[in-house]
């Protein structure tokens, strides 16, 4: 008896079971594979039915136990258990007269109760096919059941819903402002009219959906400066886009002269910082608007991401590797290498906490 009340004693005082990051890494042809970022390896790799060529965009539940992907060439989603590894349900998209393919946009209401899924129709005529309407078709988390679908304008990479869940915000030619539950435009906040003045049309390179732990949705640019001659090498420029999914406030930033490609970007969670990589990893100040640091990186990395606490960035995409850098130094922490070397390609790497 006295050692029951000593053990319920201590577990009293050590209170709650703190929660720590995880990463959630699709790879070829059909898995999801769950890294344990303090252990710095693989937890569970999950395997999906009918999912190549890869899985593209992973969404991870409040909680962590319950994710979501997009599978099949972009024409189904699965939900899936994270420690069981089960399959709970599937959505396919398509059907015998129609193709649809999300391609990379998709995401989770922060609540986790509605998916948004960004659809491209094509109608399977018998001689010929009919390109539809672009929508959106809003499901039921849990049910997977579609609740009502809205025509959105076309030419959308990126899906991601307010913080507050108000909003869904669409990343094309412009920042499309949407209200899910009318299904109307609220806003469009200029992209490719940016400046036009002084910059030449921004081309965005917008695929990789990696905001969790900022709630700050980050995309590079380029452009060249029309004050500028084209024949001279600084007349090119990388910026960054930046969507505050919680303050709803968008912002177009020039951030250096364009020497080298970022594939994609994302924001530490002060919000203070945000690095970009592909051959190199880049860290900036995004309350100068200047580069702080830029190491070489061993091969490409497509996808980054940052710890929930702001000191390790995560590096993915591309090959079959995970690459942990110091925030502040950008030095190389550690490496998870996933089984089989299996190639991430062009998929998100999403991060997530978990309470142990």
């Amino acid at each position: 008896m006295r050692k029951s009340l000593m053990l319920a004693a201590a577990l009293a005082l050590a209170g709650p079971a703190a929660a720590h990051d995880y990463i959630l890494a699709p790879a070829r042809p059909n898995k999801l594979v769950v890294v344990d970022t303090q252990k710095m390896a693989v937890e569970k790799v999950i395997e999906i039915d009918d999912a190549g060529p890869t899985p593209m965009v992973p969404m991870v539940a409040p909680g962590g136990r319950i994710a979501y992907a997009t599978v099949n060439k972009s024409e189904s989603l699965v939900k899936v258990d994270l420690v069981t590894g089960e399959t709970l349900g599937r959505i396919d998209l398509s059907t015998p007269e129609e193709r649809v393919k999300s391609l990379f946009g998709a995401a989770l209401s922060p609540d986790g109760k509605t998916l948004a899924i960004y659809e491209s129709p094509v109608k399977l005529e018998l001689t010929h096919f009919e390109v539809q309407p672009t929508r959106i078709a809003l499901y039921d988390a849990e049910t997977l059941e579609r609740r009502k679908v809205f025509e959105a304008p076309r030419q959308v990479t990126m899906l991601a819903w307010a913080r507050d869940g108000s909003k869904l915000y669409g990343l094309g030619r412009d920042l499309h402002v949407m209200d899910p539950e009318t299904g109307a435009l609220i806003e469009d906040k200029p992209i490719q009219s940016w400046q036009a003045e002084t910059y030449a049309q921004p081309d965005v390179l917008a695929v990789w959906n990696q905001h969790e732990s900022s709630g700050v949705m980050a995309a590079p640019f380029y452009t060249a400066r029309k004050d500028i001659d084209p024949a001279d090498p600084t007349a090119y420029r990388t910026g960054l886009l930046t969507m505050d999914l919680e303050t709803g406030e968008m912002a177009m930033r020039e951030i250096r002269i364009m020497d080298v490609f970022y594939f994609s970007t994302a924001v530490n969670p002060a919000k203070t910082r945000a690095f970009g990589a592909y051959n190199v990893l880049e860290s900036f100040d995004l309350e100068k608007n200047a580069s702080i640091k830029r190491v070489a990186l061993p091969h490409s990395y497509y996808s980054v991401n940052v710890s929930t606490d702001g000191s390790t960035v995560w590096l993915g995409g591309a090959l079959g590797d995970l690459a942990a850098y110091d925030a502040e130094t950008l030095e190389k922490k550690g490496q998870v290498d996933l089984p089989g070397n299996a190639s991430m390609s062009l998929a998100s790497v999403r991060l997530f906490t978990r309470d142990e």
